[in-house]
Formats: C-alpha cells, sequence, structure tokens
C-alpha cells in the first residue's frame, strides 16, 4: 500500500501535491491510505489505520527519523510492515549515517552532535581552512546562503559562529542531530536527482527545486551503482551536481519516500512502487 498524506481540510483525500502520485499508484493496484501528517510530526501515529496487513511504502512530508519510527511501530501493530525499516530511514536520512560509504564522491564533512559553540567549533576546526557549507544532519538553507548557509573563511570563528546562530534561529524546532560543515566545491547551477530502487538507478531528471534547470552534460550513474547498492537500502535518491572542473559529486543522499519529484516524473516513478513491495 501508499501512505500519503491527507487533504488537511478533506483527510479522506490525498494532498494536492500528492494526488496525481496517488492516482497512478492506484491505477497500478495499489491501495492508497491518506495519512495525518500533522499527527506524525507530534508522534501521534495511532491516527493511522489500515484495513489489512502487508507492505507498506510512504511518499509525503519530510519526517524526522524518530518520527518515521512511530509510524512503522503503529503500522507494525497492525500487521503492516514498511518497506523502509526505521533503522534504514535513519540512514538514508541522516548525513553522519550516510557519509563515510559516500566520502570518496561528495564534499568533505565534520559534524558536531548537538547546537552548542563548543562542539560547533570543534567541527570547524575539524575540516581547517577554506570556505565550508553549513547544514544540520538533514537539511541546509540554502535559500539563505549568505546569512544561514555559506561560510567564506573556517578560520573567522566569529563571522563563522554568526552564520551558525542563524541557520540555528532559522531551523527553530526542525534542527536535527548537530551543525554539519561541508567543504565548499563550486558547482555548475543545475543538480540531477536520481532514483534507485534495490541499489538500480531506476530515474535521473531535474532536481524538483529547479526544474527547469538541466546540466549541460548528462550524468553517467554507473560510477556510484556499486557504491549505492552496498548500502543495502531499498528506496533512496541521490542528488549529483558536476563541478566546475568537469567531475560530478554526490549532493546528497536521501530517503526516496521523502524526497520531492517534479511533476514530469511522478508517472515513471511511481511504476517502481509495485517491485518495492
Amino acid at each position: 500500500m501508499l501512505l500519503v498524506p491527507g487533504d488537511p481540510l478533506r483527510p479522506r483525500r490525498p494532498d494536492e501535491h500528492y494526488a496525481a502520485e496517488a492516482a497512478h499508484a492506484r491505477d497500478l493496484g495499489l491501495e492508497v491510505v491518506c495519512v495525518d501528517h500533522d499527527a506524525l510530526v507530534r508522534g501521534d501515529a495511532r491516527s493511522v489505520v489500515v484495513k489489512d496487513g502487508g507492505r507498506a511504502l510512504y511518499r509525503g512530508w519530510m519526517l524526522s527519523a524518530s518520527q518515521y519510527a512511530g509510524l512503522a511501530q503503529a503500522l507494525e501493530a497492525q500487521g503492516v510492515q514498511m518497506v523502509t525499516s526505521a533503522e534504514d530511514y535513519r540512514r538514508a536520512h541522516e548525513l553522519p549515517c550516510w557519509y563515510r560509504d559516500l566520502a570518496s564522491v561528495t564534499p568533505q564533512a565534520a559534524w558536531s552532535s548537538d547546537d552548542s559553540r563548543e562542539g560547533f567549533d570543534h567541527a570547524r576546526s575539524r575540516l581547517g581552512s577554506g570556505a565550508a557549507v553549513l547544514r544540520d544532519y538533514t537539511k541546509s538553507m540554502k535559500h539563505y546562503w549568505h546569512e544561514a548557509a555559506f561560510i567564506p573563511d573556517l578560520e573567522d570563528a566569529q563571522a563563522a559562529w554568526k552564520v551558525a546562530s542563524r541557520f540555528r534561529e532559522l531551523r527553530e524546532d526542525d534542527f536535527t542531530g548537530g551543525y554539519v560543515l561541508r567543504r565548499f566545491e563550486e558547482f555548475g547551477p543545475a543538480e540531477v536527482r536520481t532514483w534507485w530502487v534495490g541499489g538500480v538507478c531506476v530515474l535521473a531528471g531535474p532536481h524538483p527545486d529547479s526544474p527547469e534547470a538541466l546540466p549541460a552534460a548528462t550524468v553517467d550513474t554507473q560510477p556510484y551503482a556499486s557504491i549505492v547498492g552496498a548500502l543495502g537500502l531499498p528506496f533512496v535518491t541521490v542528488d549529483l551536481a558536476q563541478r566546475r572542473d568537469g567531475v560530478w559529486r554526490v549532493i546528497e543522499l536521501g530517503d526516496g519516500q521523502v524526497s520531492d519529484c517534479p511533476a514530469s516524473n511522478i508517472a515513471e516513478l511511481a511504476g517502481h512502487y509495485a517491485s518495492l513491495g
């Protein structure tokens, strides 16, 4: 079955953002169940009720690892097993869980375990000198690039902490884990989002943040197949961008259940859902 967020005003209908995806899933013979996303965020997964047991795939707004674990536990009590376990969700969702496996193909990173100045400075010193990009375990604030994402000089402690403080302020209760600093690498303006099912790339297309932007060159996903396959994760996305020297680099690994998809690719993506069951 496919779990999607319900419309806040008409809870038995899929949220408009996921309506087309739900329709494609139904056409493929999958049961579609609407869930209360706000309840999941509050940690109340008891609102999710299913008629039959089996396997479930979630496609919806981002959940923290603990919120997702609550959903998986609530469904397990009803005889339903998530395609992606709570442990695998965290492995794909939080950067410190996947970084070491992808270290050879992604910008260098160092991180803290909390939001303290001490932890931030320790991560900053481990990364060394030069420019960096700031995020937490799950998300950056790239739309606030100069005030809450880009750090021009890691050795300028006060200026770096000013960026971190603004980032923490903007993230509010959504701040996850600790600060993550990544070595700045200069990329082209377009990213490619690739979708992987069982370690196999099934779809490559524009990033949903810039659906009209396409890179100058076509990405070859084969060099990443052994790395992504070795993770053993059932359904993930890998965002790639071409560095100014022409080398393709991994920007992000994400759990496929909470990765957005441009409308032009939804039908093709939904065609692979049945194989996940």
